[in-house]
């Protein structure tokens, strides 16, 4: 789905003054800048890459339209000739990425972008904003979807969410992180992914009876007749009306799938393995006993380790908003930088107090090492673009903030994958992005690659993030050189 909005505006003041600076002291500069993050959300193992798509949309539609150009020349900041200069400007550089749907970790490049130094600083606020918000959705739904090992997960969160993107895109993201479905209907429809839904307690309100309710919407929907039964008492009545329905329908003849009960409220563990008893006694054990009511995935855990006999979850508020982990943390910083007619970027570096601050310099990607007999990751490594490495070959890694920690791969037991492609190149897009229900495929394939250690949703077992020995050398070197300014 194309987004056709002209998002160009989206950016902070200051990317603008830059820029006008920029423009006043002429340069021929093309830089390296990276954008990642230092640490999983949810204190997890791993990361889902998402909003590619997003951002692609973005970059193809880049321009100042007149009225922003007057709306800039109204705050007594610009000067004409620049304003004129923001006229014709559109992107002219090269992006790669990581594909949507790939586990990802701290410190790796996300995005690279090399282009001219304005082009680049520019676009920083909305490609954040993009990548920031949907890796993190995508992140927390693979989170939810670990735990409910195989039970459906229905994204419910729109009316949660902080706005319409955060509901249209973050039910998107959802979905790639492993959601069965969304609530969502523009979601549905933009991006052609299975909606799902059942229905209100003020449906069973607005009839004389809870009975009368569910009979009207069994004959509208018999094919997927999900049942609130916590309007007035789940056991009481909600389930004895629910299965009087059922029984009615069998009789009819009508075929008996997709059907069951939604249970909203109360102690879910204790309510759904009652409402199972009652099921299963009246012949129906193959019903769906779909739960909600503020769940997410320590919840989840919890409730299936009591027994609870719930096989279809919907997920809203907790996982559209992220809740526990409000922001991916990701960004941006220039790695590298030379003049257009140089061969040779030179190395940039960000010094901190804080040693995870550090950046990586130089312009860079990424090698993914698998365990050839398992498919598992065994680590990632950080190297120079022009870097090779040869599977056939020993390879020993370190970890770069601990040194002394060394494993080695031997030669033919593993292969490798370069997880940055390109996107764009001199201004114009090189990559299709594959449909949503794809990229969940991809999503899906990927965490297979994963140790079940890294899934666990408390205290996992990190994977290997290590540098090449060119970049380690490079970082250690710039790192000597600044602290001596």
């Amino acid at each position: 789905m194309a987004d056709n909005r002209n998002l160009t505006m989206m950016t902070d003041l200051y990317e603008l003054t830059m820029m006008q600076g920029y423009f006043k002291n002429p340069t021929d500069q093309i830089v390296v800048f990276d954008a990642f993050y230092r640490n999983n959300p949810c204190n997890g193992g791993y990361a889902i890459a998402c909003g590619l798509e997003q951002v692609i949309d973005y970059i193809r539609n880049l321009h100042f339209s007149p009225e922003d150009i007057e709306y800039l020349r109204g705050l007594g900041l610009f000067d004409d000739d620049f304003l004129e200069y923001l006229r014709g400007f559109h992107f002219t550089g090269d992006i790669y990425a990581i594909p949507e749907g790939t586990v990802v970790f701290p410190r790796e490049p996300l995005v690279k972008v090399v282009a001219p130094l304005m082009e680049a600083q520019f676009i920083e606020p909305a490609l954040l904003n993009i990548i920031n918000h949907q890796s993190l959705i995508a992140t927390k739904a693979s989170r939810v979807v670990d735990a409910a090992k195989g039970d459906g997960i229905m994204e419910f969160g729109l009316r949660r969410a902080q706005g319409p993107d955060a509901g249209i895109w973050g039910a998107r993201a959802a979905v790639i992180g492993g959601c069965i479905g969304t609530s969502n209907v523009l979601t549905g429809e933009l991006f052609d992914v299975p909606v799902k839904g059942t229905h209100a307690h003020s449906w069973i309100m607005s009839f004389p009876d809870e009975l009368t309710a569910f009979r009207t919407y069994a004959k509208l929907y018999p094919s997927a007749c999900i049942l609130l039964v916590d309007t007035y008492d789940v056991l009481k009545s909600g389930v004895p009306n629910a299965i009087q329905v059922f029984r009615e329908m069998r009789d009819a003849g009508i075929p008996m799938k997709g059907y069951g009960i939604r249970i909203d409220s109360g102690d879910l563990a204790y309510l759904s393995k009652k409402a199972y008893e009652m099921l299963d006694r009246a012949g129906f054990g193959d019903a769906i006993i779909s739960a909600s009511s503020d769940l997410d995935e320590y919840l989840i855990t919890s409730l299936k380790q009591q027994g609870a006999r719930i096989n279809s979850w919907g997920v809203g508020t907790n996982l559209i908003t992220s809740n526990g982990w409000s922001a991916f943390g990701g960004v941006y910083k220039m790695a590298a930088i030379k003049n257009r007619n140089d061969k040779d970027f030179v190395p940039k570096i960000k010094l901190s107090e804080n040693v995870e601050k550090i950046t990586n310099p130089g312009n860079k990607t990424i090698f993914r090492f698998y365990d050839k007999q398992t498919g598992k990751i065994r680590a990632d490594l950080i190297a120079l673009a022009d870097e090779k490495f040869d599977p056939e070959k020993d390879i020993t890694i370190f970890d770069p903030n601990a040194t002394w920690k060394k494993t080695t791969l031997k030669g033919g037991t593993y292969r490798i994958r370069e997880l940055l492609i390109p996107i764009f190149r001199n201004g114009l897009c090189s990559y299709v992005s594959p449909s949503t229900m794809e990229i969940q495929k991809i999503c899906t394939d990927e965490k297979n690659t994963l140790w079940d250690e890294t899934k666990r949703l408390t205290n996992p077992q990190e994977v290997y993030v290590d540098l090449s020995d060119r970049l380690y050398e490079m970082k250690q070197k710039l790192f000597h050189e600044m602290s001596r300014k």
